[in-house]
């Protein structure tokens, strides 16, 4: 190859990667798009191959383009944990640290424990964002998140994974219905209710589905809404039933509803701090999930203290 790849090149081949399209990666870089495309023209051809072709939904990388969206990524990432550990030594800790979350994750404690985190390192900036588990897994492997915090019955399989946190799922119910005087309830006992859906096509309603199918049933919702506030509305108006992690819906808990624990095995979910290989992670990276885990340790020895 004739020359050398500099950072800015790498970084505006990502950005069109990832956005499908060389006007947007163009706007989110502040670089007009003429330039980015005789950048990447320029590495086609010391390459020798193409990088980009046009698809259905965009554009899309070739096979080279994928070697080298990967490669990219890891070059820019240990530039990125360079500035970071070197800032060290100047005016205290200083980085962007990029999280994705799960719903359940972002309603319980993680915004509090990242409030702490960045009272501790106020130079420090996190990038939060919410994702389903599957799509934060694959974004922590392919690099464009640096770490994920969901629930751990996602393959996590090449990645590192610290217990976190971990929550119970319940039955909401109208206070007035039956099920209201019980102290825990198997979900297959749930099954011939008339049901409202949470978060639609998320982790939580695929294992419920799975369960169902195991009970031999099928799971048909009556309305499906997005939030646990608008769940707990809905079932406090005597619409239906609504499976809901006990410690996110709690504050929602108004009256008119009860909220009755599930005894299944399952129904105790355990979430992760998960991240590449620590030697691929940025400093400031490193020190939130430490952070994180202390932060649920401290909890716990908390609620053990407390029996």
């Amino acid at each position: 190859m004739a020359r050398d790849f500099d950072p800015v090149t790498l970084r505006l081949f990502v950005a069109v990667c990832e956005e499908r399209s060389i006007a947007r990666a163009a706007a989110r870089e502040a670089i007009v798009a003429s330039a980015v495309s005789k950048r990447i023209a320029a590495v086609e051809r010391d390459v020798g191959a193409p990088l980009l072709v046009r698809g259905r939904r965009g554009i899309e990388a070739t096979a080279a383009g994928e070697a080298l969206l990967r490669q990219a990524r890891d070059v820019l990432g240990a530039m990125e944990r360079m500035r970071a550990e070197l800032s060290e030594f100047s005016s205290g800790v200083q980085g962007n640290v990029r999280v994705a979350a799960s719903v359940s994750a972002l309603a319980e404690r993680l915004p509090d424990d990242i409030a702490t985190f960045l009272a501790r390192f106020p130079t420090v900036r996190v990038s939060l964002v919410e994702h389903v588990s599957s799509d934060i897994a694959r974004s922590v492997r392919e690099g464009s998140t640096d770490v994920g915090v969901l629930w751990d019955i996602i393959d996590l399989s090449g990645l590192q994974a610290l217990a976190y946190r971990s929550d119970h799922l319940c039955v909401a119910v109208p206070s007035g219905h039956p099920f209201a005087a019980r102290k825990r309830l198997r979900y297959e006992q749930t099954l011939e209710e008339i049901t409202i859906g949470v978060a639609p096509g998320g982790t939580m309603e695929t294992m419920l589905r799975r369960q169902a199918a195991l009970a031999g049933k099928s799971l048909v919702h009556r309305m499906e809404v997005s939030s646990l506030d608008a769940a707990c509305r809905i079932v406090a108006a005597g619409l239906g039933i609504a499976i809901l992690p006990r410690e996110a819906a709690t504050p929602h808990v108004r009256s008119g509803l009860t909220l009755v624990p599930l005894s299944d095995p399952w129904a105790e979910r355990r979430f992760v701090v998960c991240s590449r290989a620590d030697p691929l992670l940025p400093a400031t990276a490193r020190l939130l999930i430490d952070h994180l885990r202390e932060q649920a340790q401290g909890s716990a020895q908390a609620k053990r203290g407390q029996r």
